[in-house]
């Protein structure tokens, strides 16, 4: 079987096939505005030559504040809007869809470009930065002491998830992701360890996620009944000695969201704290397989997934629908063509660009 080159569809969007790219920050919106610049241009615009059913743009900020860096991309005004447009009807013209992750970083905001240049931890108000805000004010490790939001700062945060998600359709997007993962703002609400309100937005499962869920609602009014939503979201943060965020509530999360709109999750793991995490090979499947086999919804896997028959063994096994790719593709931007030669698709099969056919496998 080879389904990981079999289409799927999401509401009335139809992707070509299984393997997508993972949203990758880039920290390379070098004027600190935001926008993208060539670099994303050819980053994105490789992978959909190489074969990729749906990209994923990276970590992009609904807000100034929202970033995870003054390096990385935005969607709060219409000249960031205009240079995605750009990428998005290069990336369409290959025959390939594409998304974007909608992110506010929370306390892990305003830190310095993970590039090797660069020093580590939160870069001061001096040299760029600003200051974080967070559910709570608890640090982040290495991280500046967060402002805690008050009610007025939450409802902003969800009218820039809803006018961001807004631009990202004018924008030519397909698909919007909602990053609810790796210790940023929407999982610093889910996780005790970050989340320290006593108000309606902590304490309970249901307080902590009702951020999450009210952002899937304003996203859901505002953009077309058509357009797939999708949520990343960290099934786990690996603490057991206190409480945290775990598996459990990851599928009772995902239930409660499915019924709000979602259409898909992407599954990984950790972020909010250090953590000593098992890493190896398809180390994250785990958890996509329960909330998929638990939930029945659409799931992604991702994490070490480097194989093309390690890939596809997934799928055939059901512990997911579709295999997100991230690090390999830094490595390979072509590793779906190459994928789908080394499963036996024949060279009529694999969609190589016309310019490439002397380069086939």
């Amino acid at each position: 079987m080879n389904s990981l080159f079999s289409p799927i569809t999401l509401r009335e969007l139809e992707i070509s096939n299984r393997v997508w790219l993972a949203p990758m920050c880039q920290y390379q919106a070098n004027g600190q505005d935001g926008i993208p610049r060539d670099w994303h241009f050819v980053h994105y615009g490789s992978r959909a030559v190489g074969g990729f059913g749906l990209i994923i743009a990276e970590s992009t900020g609904v807000s100034p504040e929202g970033r995870i860096s003054p390096n990385c991309t935005g969607l709060w005004n219409a000249d960031q809007l205009a240079a995605w447009k750009r990428i998005t009807d290069f990336v369409h013209a290959q025959g390939v869809k594409m998304g974007v992750q909608l992110n506010h970083a929370g306390r892990k905001s305003s830190t310095y470009p993970a590039l090797q240049k660069y020093p580590h931890g939160t870069q001061p108000v001096d040299e760029g930065g600003w200051e974080p805000l967070a559910p709570s004010a608890v640090a982040g490790p290495g991280l500046a002491t967060p402002t805690e939001l008050d009610a007025d700062g939450i409802k902003k945060v969800i009218k820039d998830f809803a006018d961001s998600a807004m631009r990202a359709v004018d924008a030519g997007f397909d698909v919007i992701e909602i990053h609810g993962a790796h210790g940023y703002l929407i999982h610093q609400f889910l996780t005790p360890l970050a989340n320290k309100r006593t108000d309606e937005y902590g304490g309970s499962f249901e307080n902590r996620t009702r951020l999450f869920r009210e952002i899937v609602v304003a996203i859901r009014e505002v953009i077309p009944e058509g357009m797939p939503l999708i949520a990343r979201i960290s099934a786990t943060d690996w603490v057991d000695d206190e409480p945290s965020w775990d598996d459990d509530q990851t599928v009772q999360l995902v239930k409660d969201l499915s019924e709000l709109g979602v259409d898909a999750v992407d599954i990984s793991t950790g972020g909010a704290v250090s953590a000593r995490i098992p890493i190896g090979p398809s180390y994250q499947v785990q958890f996509a397989r329960r909330v998929k086999q638990e939930v029945g919804i659409p799931t992604s896997a991702v994490g070490l997934i480097t194989d093309p028959v390690q890939a596809q063994a997934h799928l055939n096994n059901g512990d997911a629908d579709v295999i997100t790719i991230g690090r390999q593709a830094l490595r390979e931007p072509s590793w779906p063509l190459k994928a789908a030669h080394e499963l036996g698709l024949s060279t009529e099969e694999i969609p190589y660009p016309e310019s490439y056919w002397r380069g086939v496998w």
